[in-house]
């Protein structure tokens, strides 16, 4: 009879993360890792493929669990769509701070990197954007411009408003981050009104630059 092991994909992620924190870089190599945290080479490839992937995954983890935990409040009737979108993102950023020596590490500082580490998050919240009724949004009624998108195109417009926000909170120097918080839902205000004003355009230049790294990195 076959042993049974303890390895589970949360706690590989537990110990990437931690590897990472008290290393400084990755591990050599998915047979050391393995036998270093007392599992099976073989046992690792039930989740992951490799390190890349177990980054990604993180960021997929940590936003699945915000909307896990914003849900016991978004099920409400008189939630507007508004408010569950800044809910699950007040909630994710919460998660990116519990984590953002992690999280500053993974990203590091090249916008192709975050790119290819958000790839799984960036499906995860299409999804999520999904969900979400936009007819009961004012912001619609008032934004032409956004009227006009199609839903991927809003998809990809609010995907570029998050990678904005998470590129403000790398940078960001505030006391806990509030002026993330106040950039985020700031933006969300104001900024789909102003599509050829400053906030906005400044969303969607960062957006044109990251594709287009993006598309050169394939």
């Amino acid at each position: 009879m076959q042993e049974q092991t303890n390895i589970t994909q949360e706690k590989i992620l537990e110990l990437y993360g931690d590897y990472l924190l008290n290393h400084g870089e990755k591990p050599k190599n998915i047979f050391l890792f393995a036998r270093e945290n007392d599992f099976e080479e073989k046992e690792f490839y039930h989740y992951f493929s490799g390190f890349e992937q177990i980054e990604r995954q993180m960021f997929d983890h940590l936003f699945t669990k915000s909307l896990e935990l914003a849900s016991e409040v978004n099920i409400a009737d008189d939630v507007t769509t508004k408010e569950k979108l800044l809910n699950v993102y007040y909630i994710f950023f919460e998660n990116l701070t519990m984590n953002r020596s992690l999280v500053l590490s993974i990203l590091g500082n090249s916008k192709i990197q975050n790119i290819k580490t958000l790839q799984s998050l960036r499906e995860t919240h299409k999804q999520f954007i999904g969900t979400l009724d936009f007819n009961d949004w004012d912001l619609i009624d008032k934004s032409k411009d956004l009227r006009k998108l199609n839903e991927k195109s809003r998809q990809e417009a609010l995907w570029l408003h998050l990678v904005s926000a998470i590129e403000f909170w790398k940078k960001d120097t505030s006391p806990d981050f509030e002026k993330t918080d106040i950039y985020i839902e700031k933006s969300i205000d104001t900024g789909f009104q102003l599509m050829d004003h400053e906030p906005l355009k400044k969303i969607f230049d960062l957006g044109k630059f990251l594709w287009k790294e993006r598309l050169n990195m394939r």
